[in-house]
């Protein structure tokens, strides 16, 4: 059995992400549980791997993960998070595109001007947040051919001080790309922080086709271990 572990509600955003993931692996018995939730929601006697819904190793969401898991007396083995990976990347561009905030082609599109000068890949989750997505900044930035910075959406310094940098570099247009499922802040954060600096945003990953991948991917690669 494949668990989705979603930090706080497991209704919207990850009630959609498991819905895509039955459609997608109908040959998967896919359960939907909150962090909280996960001890009870564990199969008994039976195998069952566990994907948080995540962008990157949250030590405070994993920990607690693991504490359920050992409530819940079963054999369940937990994944890593779903990034830093290519695909995450491709999500994010993508988001961006459909808001106008990047070419939607990167390939026969490269000599019109981009919509925008920079990005800021917004997360939430503190400095350590924005240290773990670096990597995925970086396979951004390579997508886009710009600059792509981490900074916070909850905490400071955040978005506002990547923005300063940005504009004092040279780069006047900014948009922000979060790089969050959808549960991990708190409503209108995105919105404030863009407002904030003045700058365009793209909606949340949510459960686009890439995510629901991860998540395929994530338990695939426990079942070859």
């Amino acid at each position: 059995m494949l668990v989705l572990a979603a930090p706080g509600d497991a209704s919207g955003v990850a009630s959609e992400i498991a819905a895509v993931v039955r459609v997608d692996n109908p040959q998967i018995e896919v359960r939907l549980a909150t962090v909280a939730d996960l001890a009870d929601s564990l199969p008994s006697g039976r195998d069952a791997v566990v994907v948080p819904l995540l962008t990157w190793d949250d030590p405070a969401v994993l920990a607690e993960i693991g504490k359920a898991v050992a409530a819940g007396g079963t054999g369940a083995v937990v994944t890593e998070a779903l990034g830093p990976h290519p695909l995450l990347a491709e999500a994010l561009h993508i988001r961006l595109a459909e808001k106008g905030l990047a070419r939607a082609d990167r390939v026969r599109l490269l000599n019109v001007s981009s919509p925008v000068d920079a990005v800021i890949l917004g997360t939430a989750g503190g400095a350590r947040a924005v240290q773990a997505v670096q990597a995925t900044a970086v396979l951004l930035a390579s997508r886009l051919t710009m600059p792509v910075v981490a900074a916070s959406l909850d905490s400071e310094p955040g978005v506002s001080v990547a923005a300063q940098r940005l504009r004092a570099a040279g780069a006047e247009r900014l948009a922000i790309a979060p790089c969050v499922i959808g549960h991990e802040m708190a409503p209108g954060t995105l919105e404030q922080a863009a407002a904030e600096i003045e700058a365009g945003h793209a909606e949340p990953l949510g459960a686009h086709g890439a995510i629901a991948e991860l998540v395929a991917r994530a338990y695939g690669s426990q079942l070859a271990t």
